[in-house]
C-alpha cells in the first residue's frame, strides 16, 4: 500500500515537473527565478500555490480570486478545446461548466448557509481545481456522471415539457407584444392624419 501512494505521488511529481518545464510565461517565470536564486522551480510552484491558499483563507477578496481561477484557465481551455479538432477535450470542457453552473446554483440558494463555513473560499477553490484537473476521474466527471446525469434523465421528459411550454409562452408573448406595436402605430398614423 505505502508503496502504491509513493508510485502514485512519484507520477504526480514527474507530471507537475513536466507542466512547470513546457514554454510558457509562468514557466518562463519560474526559469528566470531558478537560474538567479539556484533553487528549483517546483519549489517556487508549491511556495506560490502556499500563498494562494493562505490568501484564499485569509485575504481580501477572496471570494473574487476564487471565482477568477475558477473561470479563467476553463475559458482558455474551453477556448482552446472549440478549436481543436479532437472531441474529448470539448466533452471534457463541457462537462465542466455543466458541473460549475449546477454548483453555482446550490451556492447561490445556499449562500446564507455558506457564509458560516471556515475558510469557504479556498475550499471552494480546491473544489474548482479538482474539478478542471485534466484527469481520467476528476471531478467534473465524477459528480457528472454520479449525481447530474441520473437526475436530468430521471427527470428529461418533465424538464423538456417546461422547456417546451416556456417556449409556448415567450412566442406568446412576442405575438401578443408585436400586435400591441403594430396596433399603436396605425393609432398614431391615424391620430396624425388627422391632426392634418
Amino acid at each position: 500500500m505505502a508503496s502504491g501512494v509513493a508510485k502514485n505521488m512519484e507520477t504526480w511529481k514527474a507530471k507537475l515537473e513536466k507542466f512547470l518545464h513546457e514554454k510558457n510565461a509562468f514557466t518562463n517565470l519560474l526559469e528566470k527565478m531558478e537560474q538567479k536564486t539556484g533553487v528549483k522551480r517546483i519549489y517556487f510552484a508549491f511556495g506560490i500555490v502556499v500563498l494562494l491558499a493562505l490568501y484564499l483563507m485569509i485575504g481580501y477578496g477572496a471570494q473574487f480570486l476564487c471565482n477568477f481561477i475558477g473561470f479563467l484557465y476553463p475559458a482558455y481551455a474551453s477556448f482552446k478545446a472549440i478549436e481543436s479538432t479532437k472531441k474529448d477535450d470539448d466533452t471534457q470542457w463541457l462537462t465542466y461548466w455543466v458541473v460549475y453552473g449546477a454548483f453555482s446554483l446550490v451556492e447561490f440558494f445556499a449562500d446564507i448557509f455558506l457564509f458560516w463555513i471556515p475558510f469557504y473560499w479556498l475550499l471552494k477553490c480546491i473544489f474548482l481545481v479538482w474539478c478542471m484537473v485534466p484527469a481520467p476521474c476528476n471531478g467534473s466527471d465524477t459528480i457528472y456522471n454520479k449525481v447530474i446525469r441520473p437526475f436530468v434523465l430521471r427527470h428529461q421528459d418533465k424538464i423538456d415539457k417546461a422547456l417546451d411550454e416556456a417556449k409556448d409562452a415567450m412566442k406568446e408573448a412576442q405575438e401578443a407584444g408585436q400586435d400591441m406595436l403594430t396596433d399603436e402605430a396605425v393609432r398614431r398614423v391615424v391620430n396624425d392624419a388627422k391632426l392634418d
